[in-house]
């Protein structure tokens, strides 16, 4: 029943995040002409994980993001079968985030800005896969870095965790959306594509194996490192 619980909290919390963050970008737009735009994304995906985090961080420490499940999986923080677990719950929310938007963009006929759901895509970097592969990859291990950090038992953070980790993903997007519409999630990447697959067909799909490995590789190099550098201060304090 625990276990169950915790997949709940994964769905609603990786809905929640595509419906504001992917939401916002379709409403607002992320051209280089709007840097209004960029901040206003940037800042609902980080609001979001600061708003889940104190939501249903107590139940499921609030992943809503397989890269992060596979760094705290790696870093030994759940097993294997939470592993798989979390990750279905939170694609499954990411497709009903999009699903939500797609039936209100297209009943109230509103104009979607980004053409494709907040899909993500290589426009930014010219269709350069590897120049894609090397941001998502570094912004990815950035944000895993500092979650695995803030959540240690050892950082004493506190109830300032969230904001923390909240104020980090808006880091991250404020210098991506530009480049390549800042994944660092494979779930919040595949829903949108799958769903602008099967509507506009832009092709964002074709670029979506990007984001999924790029993330999940700088998810288990952050966790890599950090095990790393945790193991020093274990051994500098005996």
């Amino acid at each position: 029943m625990q276990s169950i619980k915790k997949y709940v909290a994964e769905f609603i919390g990786t809905m929640t995040l595509v419906l504001i963050g992917c939401g916002t970008a379709m409403l607002v737009g992320c051209n280089a002409a709007q840097g209004c735009g960029y901040i206003l994304t940037a800042l609902a995906f980080g609001l979001v994980i600061v708003g889940m985090a104190y939501c249903v961080g107590n139940i499921s420490g609030c992943h809503i993001n397989p890269a992060v499940s596979l760094g705290v999986l790696i870093n030994g923080g759940m097993s294997v079968s939470d592993f798989i677990g979390y990750v279905i719950s939170q694609c499954l929310g990411a497709f009903a985030g999009t699903g939500i938007l797609a039936l209100v963009f297209n009943l109230g006929e509103v104009e979607d800005k980004t053409g494709a759901y907040g899909a993500n895509g290589l426009a930014g970097v010219n269709g350069n896969v590897t120049a894609g592969i090397i941001v998502e990859v570094v912004l990815t291990f950035i944000f895993v870095l500092t979650i695995l950090g803030v959540t240690s038992k050892k950082a004493g953070h506190g109830s300032f965790g969230g904001v923390v980790i909240g104020f980090t993903l808006t880091l991250v997007h404020i210098l991506g959306i530009g480049l390549t519409g800042t994944s660092v999630n494979p779930a919040r990447s595949i829903a949108p594509a799958v769903v602008d697959a099967m509507t506009n067909d832009t092709g964002a799909i074709n670029d979506l194996w990007v984001f999924i490995v790029a993330p999940l590789v700088g998810a288990a190099l952050a966790a890599v490192v950090y095990k790393f550098l945790e193991s020093g201060n274990k051994e500098e304090k005996k």
